[in-house]
């Protein structure tokens, strides 16, 4: 019986999504007047998303995987693997939801409501993430002091006090910056790239 999902031209599609944020994932940059220079922004939930909009939530889940896995193959881990999970976790958070939303309503106003609810998932499980996860890790894997992360943030603003206020200022403003970013590129580029990706075998 043939597999209606996993076509060839649907799997070739997440193949080559994969590879594209894969590379991208490899460009990253920091923007210190937000977060410390060890948060680092790249586009590459880019194509993920792209390939969410066309292929559906499921497909969108293999690309966020598949890419964490081409970039490791480029570039091994320099955190332990804990920025990737983080990554990993962040970009399903942003591309499920999303893909969610556009597949019950289909148009225009569908994709920017998708947009919206992926961003929103995105900052507060981003948030949860770096809470208990990715902070605790750099701080025990690391041996850095919580209290210099702490005054890191408190360097780029003066009120953050705690990991609390640390996470939701600086980590919540980039992920913030980085979901806009990625949301208003998916939506200039979706429609000139999703033919391509949806063409009939």
């Amino acid at each position: 019986m043939k597999n209606k999902y996993f076509t060839t031209k649907r799997i070739s599609s997440i193949a080559i999504m994969s590879a594209i944020a894969g590379l991208l994932m490899l460009i990253d940059f920091p923007i210190s007047f937000i977060a410390p220079s060890f948060y680092k922004l790249d586009i590459s939930d880019l194509p993920c998303l792209i390939g969410t909009f066309a292929l559906g939530p499921i497909a969108g889940v293999i690309i966020e995987t598949l890419k964490i896995l081409i970039k490791l193959v480029l570039k091994p881990t320099s955190t332990a693997f804990v920025g990737e999970l983080s990554n990993l976790l962040c970009g399903i958070a942003l591309c499920v939801p999303a893909g969610l939303v556009y597949k019950k309503h289909h148009n225009k106003k569908g994709a920017i409501k998708g947009l919206i609810v992926g961003s929103i998932s995105y900052i507060f499980i981003g948030a949860l993430i770096n809470y208990f996860i990715t902070i605790p890790a750099f701080v025990s894997l690391y041996n850095i002091p919580l209290e210099a992360i702490i005054s890191m943030g408190a360097e780029i603003f003066p009120f953050i006090t705690s990991k609390f206020s640390f996470v939701c200022s600086c980590v919540a403003l980039f992920n913030l910056v980085k979901t806009l970013i990625i949301s208003v590129l998916t939506y200039l580029l979706y429609k000139r790239i999703s033919p391509l990706l949806k063409a009939k075998e």
